[in-house]
């Protein structure tokens, strides 16, 4: 009995430091979400109001590298073009509820690898959803390509922040298993 109460002891006293965790996580990758939020839509305008992109509709920065206007009006890879208000706002309210369940995961998450992670997605989803409210479509800009070869699509700070946030969770979700405690003999 005395034995039980040890370790009910135990588990409170190791819950404040749990919890102080995930609160830490919380703030990192809410504040990390944020930054990639402000990133996204600092380059996006200033490429629309600096360089004046889409009057001058591509520059090259490098060989392999160039700056070039894309209004994007769909996901990814022409999937789901939004080519009416309609589909428009269909397209703000799927990826407005993926971004919910992405801010749930990340208030409840405790491993700070996968809260980073998290906080990627939701920057840049974010970003893009503002774009998609504000302009209708998704301001895309970056073309990374090597002589014909392109690669990748254009994209911006907030598709690669995506991506990048989805390759570490997949990354640790298929190359790093927890280990579970052997089962105890009763």
């Amino acid at each position: 009995m005395a034995e039980a109460a040890d370790m009910g002891t135990a588990v409170a006293a190791a819950s404040p430091k749990a919890s102080d965790q995930v609160r830490r996580n919380r703030v990192l990758g809410f504040s990390l979400a944020f930054a990639v939020f402000l990133l996204d839509q600092l380059v996006k305008w200033a490429v629309v109001n600096i360089f004046q992109l889409k009057a001058r509709d591509s520059i090259e920065l490098l060989p392999i590298f160039e700056l070039r206007w894309v209004p994007n009006h769909g996901v990814s890879m022409g999937f789901l073009t939004a080519d009416s208000e309609a589909a428009r706002w269909a397209l703000v309210a799927m990826t407005a509820a993926i971004s919910v369940f992405v801010s749930v995961w990340l208030w409840r998450e405790r491993r700070r690898d996968d809260a980073l992670a998290l906080a990627l997605v939701l920057g840049g989803a974010l970003g893009n959803i503002l774009d998609r409210l504000r302009l209708g479509y998704v301001v895309d800009y970056a073309h990374l390509h090597f002589g014909d070869i392109s690669p990748f699509l254009v994209f911006n700070v907030g598709d690669a922040a995506i991506t990048v946030g989805v390759l570490l969770l997949l990354v640790r979700a298929l190359l790093t298993r927890e280990r579970k405690a052997p089962l105890e003999d009763k």
